[in-house]
């Protein structure tokens, strides 16, 4: 099972079925290696399935299928079944499949890896025009890449989920420190290829994983300095970030759009418009907000649901890190410094893609449900190595989840109407 979920991954990342000597094969690789996968984890004895992220995901999906139907499209009940029901199946199994520490780090290896490969061949775009997939330049500044990284913004996203994922691998000795200099050579490849994408959601997301991390180790005063810093930083450099005022065309257009979200919300409260409706609905033009993107297709009802999933991620992994287990001897501390640091790492790499996803429309990609799924999996595994963890019981935080979708759609509200003001 692991096997294939890993192989799996690759072809999402990589995607060398997307390779022109491939792409007219006629081969369904990624259907194919995912069956594969979830035909192995069926007969499995070790399953999992409490966690609350199986239900709520479960339920994203059902009500992805009755906002089609609410709004008079039943075939589109069929389309959401069959685009988002691999990732539901993709979820479970590398949930499962990651869980022990060595197949955690097997898994960020793969990410990182891809990641990696992905940006060399953005750096191949720049100086050559053209990378070896056959794709140029977007905009002919900003690098690209094959399928479900066409657009610079997913290429940013994968490189900021797999930055914080490359500096934990490079916290490990071995190999006289070549293992070390490895990951951080590619630690600076990736960030060498974020910039390269010119995207800046992902830059700024760049800050908000630096400002966590010193949070975690200095406190909030050192991390809003060192945000505040970065940030100034990044806006003297000669690119995009240097037009990031609500008044630039770009931005003014993605404050429009929240305001078109929310009156697709208040005009359908329950259900929304119906998922990949939004455009539709908006001349055309996307979200470039995942939450108001949720809020508008989906309704309440579907918010709240997301919401939950997304919080529950961040939820496990501050569990661990702010867990104290009593330890006995210098291996057990040491077996703990590593656990803890994992954690901040899946940390580090959910705030990184939130902070960007929050100026993209990537509610329903992928690469978040990939994501999601090592934390879980991860977490799982932590709950087994040290027993004191808690258990999250979706039944007992049944009233929070409403609250908090109502703070959140309020919450978007008032930004929508402050950015309004300073147009």
């Amino acid at each position: 099972m692991f096997f294939f979920i890993l192989l799996y991954l690759v072809l999402v990342l990589v995607r060398p079925q997307d390779y022109p000597a491939l792409v007219d094969s006629g081969i369904p690789m990624l259907p194919i290696v995912l069956m594969i996968a979830f035909v192995f984890w069926l007969p499995s004895r070790n399953k999992h399935l409490s966690p609350p992220q199986y239900v709520l995901l479960g339920l994203f999906l059902v009500v992805l299928m009755l906002s089609q139907i609410v709004n008079g499209w039943f075939g589109g009940a069929l389309i959401q079944l069959e685009s988002f029901g691999p990732t539901v199946l993709a979820f479970t199994v590398l949930a499962h499949a990651a869980v022990d520490l060595g197949r955690v780090r097997k898994t960020m290896l793969v990410f990182v890896l891809s990641g990696v490969i992905l940006a060399i061949h953005g750096i191949d775009q720049v100086s050559q025009g053209v990378g070896w997939t056959g794709v140029g330049l977007s905009q002919e500044t900003r690098i690209q890449y094959l399928g479900i990284f066409n657009d610079p913004n997913d290429l940013g996203l994968l490189f900021i989920i797999t930055l914080p994922m490359a500096l934990f691998l490079a916290s490990r000795g071995g190999w006289l420190g070549l293992r070390r200099l490895f990951w951080w050579g590619a630690a600076g490849v990736l960030v060498y290829g974020i910039y390269l994408t010119a995207s800046r959601g992902a830059l700024l997301a760049i800050v908000a994983i630096a400002a966590v991390w010193l949070w975690q180790r200095r406190g909030l005063i050192m991390a809003g300095m060192l945000g505040a810093g970065m940030l100034g930083g990044l806006l003297m450099l000669p690119s995009r970030m240097a037009n990031i005022d609500a008044s630039e065309s770009s931005a003014a257009g993605r404050v429009d759009a929240w305001y078109a979200g929310l009156e697709m919300f208040l005009a359908n409260p329950l259900f929304g418009v119906g998922p990949l409706q939004f455009a539709d609905n908006n001349a055309n033009l996307t979200a470039h907000n995942s939450f108001v993107l949720v809020l508008a297709e989906t309704g309440i009802i579907g918010l709240t649901i997301w919401l939950a999933f997304v919080i529950y991620g961040f939820r496990m992994v501050m569990a661990v890190i702010k867990h104290q287990p009593e330890l006995d001897g210098e291996q057990a501390i040491a077996e703990w410094k590593t656990e803890r640091s994992l954690a901040t790492t899946l940390l580090l790499s959910q705030v990184g893609f939130y902070s960007a996803a929050f100026f993209l429309s990537r509610s329903y990609v992928i690469l978040l449900y990939l994501l999601a799924a090592l934390v879980l999996g991860y977490y799982t595994g932590a709950c087994r190595r040290y027993p004191g963890l808690p258990r999250f019981d979706l039944a007992r935080d049944i009233l929070r989840w409403p609250l908090v979708a109502a703070a959140c759609t309020f919450g978007l509200y008032v930004i929508v109407k402050l950015l309004l003001v300073t147009m």
